[in-house]
């Protein structure tokens, strides 16, 4: 899959391969990505050995570069200590950068502190770290006066701000806030002719206003939104060469199937939704679960969502076990990771396809384990701590209990249980401002108060 990209690593420096205490990549984070989660963990622990040398050059910017390479392995895998690891480091680049009285420099390190905390606000779901990164990304910006600490720190700052946009926006919001980021992400190519990580660092930003679109797209049912989203994540994909940058370019790949989906959904097409198969099914092509277990897993979920659309479509059960095989798969990597929102949502979405199943098939047994997870993973999680994941696991357990009821046509305090799994779903999503989810959890409790069968459920 890599030979390509590594062939070239040990063309452009041979005795890299050697794994001196500098590393396999002397420093340049563009060249992580064609190493595997093995080699970078070596590639991080010989960036702290090089930081720590007594008579190291220039100790700030090798804890610098050690801090990327912690925070790459956290974002493949998930890690929280490996992403308190790229914190730690980025913070000591940023005392020692202070301590020399080297202002741009501190800014860079300032800035990835506030990646770190943007991170795992996205991998944790933690509302807190975006905080922590909008001051980061504040100071880092006074300071800088150019360089890639300016840009980078207004990229960071504007996508803070969208995503806070993301559950109440309406269209024209939405699409003011996608513009904020191409002032940063011009900025960033600009830079790259001089500093070879802007490309990548160009195509995160297209990655992240491409993904904002989708869910606002998806919130406000807006064809423009989600056909933006579509040019975004074909302009990242078509930017890097996946010989090189195998895991930015799945991802724009993976995303660009995503948007595809979401569009076909919106309109009615499944063409473009097969398309979305097609894209998805590339990118994992080029993925492994090895190389980036997080990505891998992201990847099958999104899968999962496409096959599942298409089951809708086409009222055929062999759609949705296909779906439920790609989210037990996405499961093998976020079953570790406790924290992690992406849990839930495989979760979700697997009882919701084995649902769909039971009711093509009347198989109850598909129901019982979909039953038993999705009462594991309500078990395991908060409402303090995740509540828009809390809830949607009971919506989740409602739907399951209308499906048996449905199937076997009997209550026996089924009803009572899906109305109170409901109700404290719609509490949530309306203190939350989910208008998309509130609108669906009425819609079943109403349907549920009278008594009416699921629209799903298959003719008799």
């Amino acid at each position: 899959m890599f030979e390509l990209g590594w062939d070239f690593l040990r063309k452009l420096s041979p005795e890299r391969l050697r794994l001196k205490a500098d590393g396999l990549t002397g420093g340049d984070a563009a060249l992580l990505e064609l190493l595997d989660l093995k080699l970078l963990a070596m590639e991080a622990k010989a960036a702290d050995v090089a930081a720590g040398r007594v008579g190291a050059r220039d100790r700030p910017q090798r804890r610098l570069e050690a801090a990327a390479v912690w925070r790459e392995i956290a974002r493949r895998t998930g890690e929280a200590a490996t992403l308190r690891k790229a914190a730690a480091a980025a913070e000591a680049a940023a005392a020692g950068f202070e301590a020399a009285r080297r202002t741009e420099a501190w800014a860079r390190a300032r800035c990835e502190q506030g990646v770190c905390a943007m991170l795992g606000a996205e991998i944790f779901g933690d509302p807190g770290l975006d905080a922590a990164a909008e001051a980061a990304f504040r100071e880092a910006r006074a300071a800088a006066h150019g360089g890639l600490a300016a840009p980078l720190a207004d990229l960071g700052l504007a996508v803070i701000t969208a995503r806070r946009d993301l559950a109440r926006a309406d269209a024209a919001h939405a699409r003011a806030s996608a513009e904020a980021l191409a002032a940063p992400i011009a900025a960033l190519d600009a830079i790259s002719r001089r500093v070879s990580i802007g490309r990548a660092l160009a195509a995160e930003g297209r990655l992240i206003r491409a993904d904002l679109l989708c869910g606002w797209g998806v919130r406000l049912k807006d064809e423009a939104l989600l056909k933006a989203a579509l040019e975004d994540a074909a302009a990242a994909a078509l930017r890097v060469d996946p010989a090189y940058e195998p895991i930015t370019w799945a991802r724009a790949e993976g995303l660009r199937g995503q948007a595809l989906t979401l569009l076909g959904e919106l309109t009615g097409d499944m063409d473009l939704v097969a398309a979305g198969a097609s894209a998805l099914a590339a990118a994992l092509d080029q993925l492994s679960r090895d190389h980036s277990p997080l990505d891998w897993a992201r990847t099958q979920i999104a899968l999962g969502q496409t096959l599942r659309a298409l089951g809708d479509a086409s009222a055929e059960a062999r759609a949705y076990e296909q779906a439920v095989t790609c989210y037990e798969r996405a499961g093998l990597v976020l079953n570790a990771l406790q924290a992690s929102p992406l849990r839930g949502l495989a979760a979700g979405a697997r009882a919701a396809c084995l649902a769909k199943q039971a009711e093509l098939t009347g198989d109850l047994a598909l129901l019982d384990i979909a039953e038993a997870a999705m009462k594991t993973e309500l078990a395991a999680l908060s409402p303090r701590r995740d509540p828009i994941g809390w809830a949607l696991a009971q919506l989740h357990l409602a739907r399951l209990y209308e499906a048996r009821m449905d199937i076997t046509g009997r209550d026996r305090g089924l009803r009572a249980a899906a109305l109170t799994a409901l109700e404290a779903a719609l509490d949530v999503f309306a203190e939350q401002g989910m208008g998309s989810l509130s609108a669906i959890a009425a819609e079943a409790l109403q349907r549920m108060r009278l008594g009416v069968p699921s629209p799903s459920r298959p003719a008799d």
